[in-house]
């Protein structure tokens, strides 16, 4: 009498993340707002009522994607800033980071990154990937490393230093992968904010 137990239960499992992998393609290309359990029911191909088996609404569906994912970025910058390594090439892994997760998530870049303002109201202090890029250029700012004074301020235009190419790689105003142009990026990047020492770096890698 297990064995039936044990399989609905993989199925369970196996039905909630086909789910979160529809929605995600949805809520990257349609926004939150603009996709409707209907929606979600025939990408996933299943009644609509079986998705509330598994969340009670749309938002608690967009809620658990983001977190997971945004908590993830937020956990990789803050690893790159523990490494303590000079500005210069402390961005260049940012920058690298960045870019790699829209070539090869484009649906995660997209969900967490250029829709986040519509969606941090779901994070919390621990998982916040903006709250740990301004530690790092708090840092920074501290060592006298940036012009910039305001940590939020250098954040924001750093981080915009890829958004914006992000943007338009989306609308096709870029050709290639976006990992291909890290190294313009990453001067960018530095440029913006004040970099007081600026020089090529060179990502690490994964």
């Amino acid at each position: 009498m297990a064995l039936p137990v044990i399989k609905r239960t993989r199925d369970g499992v196996a039905t909630r993340l086909r789910i979160e992998k529809e929605a995600l393609r949805l809520f990257a290309t349609k926004g939150v707002d603009g996709t409707t359990i209907r929606d979600l029911a025939l990408a996933v191909g299943v009644a609509d009522a079986a998705l509330y088996r598994y969340f009670t609404s749309k938002e608690e569906i967009a809620s658990a994607i983001f977190l997971r994912h945004y908590g993830a970025l937020a956990q990789e910058i803050r690893r790159i800033g523990e490494l303590a390594l000079p500005l210069p090439e402390t961005i260049g892994e940012l920058v690298a980071l960045l870019c790699r997760l829209f070539d090869d998530e484009p649906d995660v870049f997209a969900f967490i990154l250029l829709n986040q303002h519509a969606h941090l109201r779901y994070v919390q202090t621990d998982a916040n990937a903006v709250e740990e890029l301004r530690v790092i250029m708090q840092g920074a700012i501290a060592r006298g490393d940036i012009n910039l004074k305001d940590p939020d301020l250098a954040a924001a235009i750093a981080l915009g230093s890829v958004l914006q190419p992000a943007v338009f790689k989306v609308y096709g105003r870029l050709n290639g992968r976006l990992s291909d142009r890290s190294m313009e990026l990453t001067q960018a990047a530095l440029g913006s904010v004040g970099a007081s020492k600026r020089a090529p770096a060179e990502p690490c890698g994964d």
